[in-house]
């Protein structure tokens, strides 16, 4: 009979490496936090793909989620390095990997009444304006930003259009889509005010990556299931 708790030690693996970053944020130490960053990634995935093995599970589905995945660490790699064209590099490895989640949870979008579309994207342009202002992000890169902020408020629709229509497999999964986009964002915005404003506060490294990796575990947890729930 095959054990469907392996899952369980590359997920030990990855608590602790998260454990060991997130100690180096405390400590503001940037070769303890970054000696772990590379493999929390590879870790997660890991921890999902032996999820999977032990279950019937949809190939394309998690296909789709383990390029989501290997972005992101494409993503945390590239912004260790310092200077522009990293960080617009990481930010498009991170964009690339919001699309692939989008294309995993949009399902509940379809049949969206077209008043409903309409109301929710005035309501991600004004959230995203407001932020791009209160951010003070300017000039070349203020599309982009908008583009990469609404690509996650999409992914927290899905999830919120999924707990209110019932969509399968179930709310639960639905309510981690939700609030991993919402986190996502958050963790992001904080990013965003580092690098284009003041944002000096008290472990302000450390809210950035338990944040991130908060968002990226429900996220990847909530792929799991429905590439489970997409076996047939």
């Amino acid at each position: 009979m095959k054990n469907k708790n392996l899952w369980v030690i590359p997920a030990i693996f990855f608590l602790i490496a998260c454990a060991v970053n997130l100690y180096g944020c405390v400590l503001n130490n940037l070769t303890v936090e970054r000696y772990v960053k590379g493999a929390l990634m590879p870790l997660l995935a890991l921890t999902g793909i032996t999820w999977l093995a032990q279950r019937e599970f949809n190939v394309r589905t998690a296909a789709t989620l383990l390029l989501a995945q290997l972005l992101g660490w494409a993503g945390d790699s590239l912004l260790m390095g310092d200077g522009f064209v990293w960080f617009v590099s990481g930010i498009g490895a991170f964009l690339l990997g919001h699309v692939c989640y989008l294309i995993i949870f949009s399902r509940t979008l379809k049949g969206l009444r077209p008043l409903a579309a309409i109301i929710a994207a005035v309501v991600i342009i004004g959230i995203l304006f407001g932020m791009v202002k209160a951010i003070g992000i300017s000039g070349a890169l203020l599309v982009p930003m908008m583009v990469y902020g609404a690509a996650l408020l999409t992914i927290s629709l899905c999830g919120l259009c999924g707990i209110c229509r019932k969509k399968a497999p179930s709310r639960g999964v639905w309510w981690m889509v939700l609030c991993g986009g919402l986190i996502f964002l958050f963790s992001d915005g904080l990013i965003a005010l580092r690098t284009f404003g003041e944002a000096h506060f008290a472990l302000r490294g450390f809210t950035i990556m338990s944040t991130y990796l908060v968002a990226q575990s429900l996220l990847s947890a909530a792929a799991v299931r429905i590439a489970v729930a997409d076996k047939k």
